[in-house]
């Protein structure tokens, strides 16, 4: 039984995934780091926006201590922050699909963007009322594929729902578009409905159910997959 579900931000509800790209690649270029498209795609994409920066670092034999890493997370987000300031970037079918599921269940937000662009995105989109609350990157010690986000959304879901019976994990209903986020959200203990937005199917098929995009999801054929 599904008694709350979870959105990822980026990549799932927003078509945001290149221009995160494009900001790393801005901000690394300088430091001689060529950030090749495909390799974001196929392996960075999951990761929050230190964690990016800590890899590719390490990799390239640079230093990666906590103030580098900062340094340039807050570069990449000026440059970021004005890419979205002015664009519509939430996927077709995605309002509709998040006002479905407003209409029946609690709604969080889990992402590994930072509060200030989540913020952003989603009222530029009149989508945020829509959500109990944003669980952003500044708000859990590791990044996804760890579950320490999604743990955390549900612990804030309960903090605002003052329930009796509290949500359990296994009734939370994740929607996702990484490998990496499906990871998370079944290490959290919930199921995972993944789009494939950035990834082929079956890249993706360790998720529970996988559509082909966010407007293709058929909220009631998934809940009754759920429901057994």
């Amino acid at each position: 039984m599904v008694r709350a579900v979870i959105f990822d931000l980026d990549g799932t509800l927003a078509d945001t995934e290149t221009l995160h790209f494009e900001a790393f690649a801005e901000v690394l270029r300088p430091l001689g780091i060529v950030l090749r498209h495909d390799d974001y795609f196929a392996r960075l994409i999951g990761y929050n926006d230190r964690d990016c920066f800590a890899v590719v670092l390490a990799e390239s034999g640079q230093d990666a201590s906590d103030a580098r890493v900062t340094t340039l997370v807050t570069e990449k987000a000026a440059i970021y922050q004005r890419a979205i300031a002015e664009r519509d970037v939430v996927y077709p079918g995605a309002e509709k699909f998040v006002r479905a599921c407003a209409q029946r269940f609690p709604l969080m937000v889990a992402t590994g963007t930072l509060r200030a662009e989540a913020e952003m995105i989603l009222g530029r989109a009149r989508l945020r009322s829509l959500f109990l609350d944003i669980i952003a990157a500044e708000d859990v010690e590791r990044g996804k594929p760890a579950p320490d986000s999604f743990v955390a959304a549900l612990g804030r879901l309960g903090f605002h729902l003052r329930q009796r019976d509290p949500i359990q994990p296994s009734e939370c209903m994740v929607i996702e578009d990484t490998t990496g986020g499906i990871e998370s959200a079944h290490r959290a203990g919930m199921r995972v409905v993944a789009v494939a937005h950035n990834a082929a199917p079956r890249e993706l098929s360790t998720a529970d159910a996988v559509y082909e995009s966010i407007a293709k999801i058929d909220l009631d054929e998934v809940l009754r997959k759920f429901a057994h």
